[in-house]
């Protein structure tokens, strides 16, 4: 037999029902007549404590940061130490490198000096060498010299007579010309002043001579022959100048000065 008393009462769930939609009616009444309840959007609380929760959510985001960067700050430290490390043994390099160019400046410097040094030091013996030998061979040209002239004296003088004596001259003057050959081949040459302008660096004046055939300053002849020896004077030529002819008045005047009172 049921029991009537525990059955559900189907005439209570109805007037639920009825009652729920009467305060869904009664809400679209309010939103109709102008209310202020918005049912498609969360209200002014639930945003400012959504905002909130965002915040905090960003606040524990940048504790997190800050952890994790003072976690690794050690790690960082060691990197920061071994950076500067690395800078000084950098600019311990640099200033090391910068000491070895200039060294290496002032080894080229030096280098060019010495080689400077050298090459003047060369120039120097060479020149001293070429004046040691020009000396040696004018003090040894200058003893033949008076040779030469002797045979030149003999060659001017010396008559011969008979097929004899011009055996013998020629014989002496073939060794004059060989000497003479070989004083050209060390670069001896001989002067030939005459007719030409007095030069005190060439010729030294041993007489001078009145004359009309030759202006005044003129070499007349040549007493005793010069010699060069390349292109400097071995031997200076001595010489006869010619000079202006005394007038008759300079005659006269020297006769009365010369006349007793």
């Amino acid at each position: 037999m049921i029991d009537e008393e525990n059955q559900p009462d189907s005439t209570s769930q109805p007037t639920n029902e009825a009652a729920d939609s009467q305060s869904v009616s009664d809400q679209q009444a309010v939103v109709a007549e102008g209310g202020l309840v918005d049912l498609e959007y969360p209200s002014a609380v639930e945003e400012e404590t959504a905002e909130s929760t965002a915040v905090s959510a960003k606040t524990e985001g940048e504790a997190q940061e800050a952890t994790q960067a003072a976690a690794d700050l050690p790690l960082a430290g060691g990197e920061l130490e071994a950076i500067l490390k690395l800078r000084q043994e950098n600019d311990a390099l640099k200033a090391q490198l910068e000491e070895l160019n200039q060294q290496s400046e002032s080894f080229k410097t030096q280098s060019m000096r010495i080689a400077a040094d050298f090459d003047n030091f060369r120039k120097r013996t060479t020149k001293e060498k070429e004046d040691l030998e020009q000396q040696i061979k004018r003090v040894t040209l200058s003893e033949l010299l008076p040779v030469v002239d002797n045979f030149e004296r003999a060659r001017s003088q010396i008559k011969p007579q008979d097929d004899g004596e011009m055996g013998i001259h020629k014989s002496y003057q073939g060794v004059y010309k060989q000497l003479v050959d070989c004083l050209k081949r060390i670069g001896v040459s001989a002067m030939r002043p005459e007719g030409k302008e007095f030069d005190p660096n060439l010729h030294e004046a041993v007489m001078r001579e009145a004359t009309n055939e030759y202006p005044e300053g003129v070499v007349i002849e040549q007493l005793v022959r010069g010699y060069f020896l390349g292109e400097r004077v071995l031997r200076h030529a001595m010489v006869k100048v010619a000079s202006a002819p005394e007038t008759p008045s300079e005659e006269s005047d020297e006769s009365q000065a010369s006349s007793p009172e």
